[in-house]
């Protein structure tokens, strides 16, 4: 099942319930005048965030427990886990090393290089390093044991 109301939570970020005073200025609405809508918006941001923190693992949501809104632990993750640009291009070039240098191991079996080989190339087109599947699939040939 996709939510999409979560995804739009997590990138909206954090929503205050606000109303607006006789004399035109505004602040935030007391829990007790509080609408259902009010309420199904404040759920909305504790699901998106409660869905992101059950989708780490429990020693990776350690280390993100200080953010206490969705779009901030969103924020972080690809901070710290796609890193800035030079960091995605230094995974690229990474990627396509691997790439061209990816072999036949001595004893491997045919099922565990075809193995390596599906996983090198899914990491490679979900990094954004594209190769023509003519190159994908002269690479494999080349790379297949003599016998």
């Amino acid at each position: 099942m996709k939510d999409f109301k979560i995804w739009r939570s997590i990138l909206r970020g954090t929503i205050r319930i606000t109303t607006t005073l006789e004399d035109g200025t505004i602040t935030d609405k007391q829990v007790e005048n509080y609408t259902d809508v009010d309420f199904e918006r404040v759920e909305e941001q504790e699901k998106a965030l409660a869905t992101l923190t059950m989708a780490l693992s429990p020693e990776i949501a350690q280390g993100f427990c200080e953010y206490t809104s969705a779009k901030a632990m969103w924020e972080a993750l690809i901070k710290v886990y796609e890193g800035n640009e030079d960091m995605k291009q230094s995974r690229q070039d990474m990627l396509r090393l691997k790439f061209n240098m990816f072999n036949y191991v001595l004893g491997e079996t045919l099922e565990n290089q075809l193995q390596r080989f599906i996983t090198l190339t899914i990491e490679m087109s979900s990094t954004g390093v594209m190769v023509t599947r003519s190159e994908i699939n002269k690479k494999m040939l080349n790379s297949l044991p003599k016998s």
